[in-house]
């Protein structure tokens, strides 16, 4: 007989999953971990596999776990895509989107773009989450965000780009830096006004975790380079980096629209840096591949491609 999948008992592995422990389950649904572990002990009987794999630090899932996970996350989205299409039909402009963004994205999205969203759809909520490259593709992967704002993404197959734009890594420094008259004097055939990036070589520095666009894309030119930086300053934070520069501390590594507004305030400078890799840089926003988003998450989704400066945008 082929086995049934409670969708009931699904929630409850799935609480598990997101909480990483059953008794962390347990208290969010406030009831006993001995009811998560028998609900979870059921579907596994029902479907004669495990599921979860009972660690130290909390559950993994297995493969056949995995597999459930993935197809109770899309089953959770083409119920909430329903739903507004159905408050659409009732001639509602309601709904709620989740958004994942890097925070090279905030400036940009939070100024016009955003503002002019919320004003004609004021009955349209957000969440918005800051996270690195790398949680962004997942949080987007997995349905845990409709729509996803990434710098430089890797491959992926469960991910589609909806709108991309290059958005080349330059070297960000302070209004009275030296390498500024340097760019000025520089005459490199191909990039006028560019620096090789051996110039940074002695500058000290501040840079992003390995998780971050920006820091993966330093790692590959100092791959092609043969040469490691090794930076005086290392965050998880953009708004660091900024202060970092602006103290006098030393550069750091953005492209021009995460800066822009401390660009034209004349705070910070742009310089652009003679490098292949990090001149092929791109700025995504990012879907799950096949997701069917509501009519909010689409206007939003077209909203922001046509009016975000990351996308081409005028600032």
């Amino acid at each position: 007989m082929t086995p049934t999948i409670n969708e009931n008992r699904l929630s409850y592995l799935y609480e598990a999953v997101q909480c990483g422990t059953v008794r962390a389950a347990a208290d969010r649904l406030d009831i006993a971990p001995s009811a998560v572990s028998r609900q979870i002990a059921l579907l596994e009987a029902e479907l004669a596999m495990p599921l979860i794999e009972r660690h130290k630090r909390g559950v993994h899932l297995t493969q056949a776990g995995r597999l459930l996970m993935e197809y109770y996350r899309e089953q959770r989205a083409h119920q909430e895509d329903l739903l507004a299409k159905l408050q659409e039909v009732r001639g509602l402009r309601r709904g709620h989107i989740r958004l994942a963004v890097g925070e090279g994205f905030v400036s940009d999205l939070m100024g016009a773009p955003l503002q002019y969203f919320c004003k004609r759809y004021p009955d349209i909520t957000l969440t918005l989450d800051l996270a690195g490259t790398n949680e962004v593709m997942r949080l987007v992967a997995e349905d845990d965000a409709d729509i996803g704002l990434v710098y430089n993404p890797p491959a992926e197959p469960k991910i589609v780009s909806r709108a991309q734009m290059a958005q080349p890594v330059h070297a960000i420094v302070a209004p009275d830096s030296p390498l500024i008259a340097a760019a000025r004097n520089a005459q490199h055939a191909d990039r006028p006004g560019a620096l090789p990036l051996d110039t940074l070589y002695g500058v000290p520095l501040a840079l992003m975790h390995g998780s971050y666009g920006t820091r993966q894309l330093m790692a590959l030119a100092e791959q092609s380079e043969k040469h490691r930086l090794i930076p005086t300053v290392t965050t998880n934070s953009i708004s660091v980096l900024k202060h970092f520069v602006r103290a006098g501390l030393g550069a750091t590594f953005l492209p021009t629209f995460a800066v822009s507004q401390e660009i034209e305030a004349g705070v910070l400078c742009a310089v652009p840096i003679d490098h292949p890799i990090l001149n092929g840089a791109e700025a995504h926003l990012i879907t799950r591949a096949g997701r069917r988003l509501s009519g909010a998450a689409n206007r939003l989704l077209t909203h922001l491609a046509s009016k975000m400066e990351a996308f081409g945008a005028p600032g």
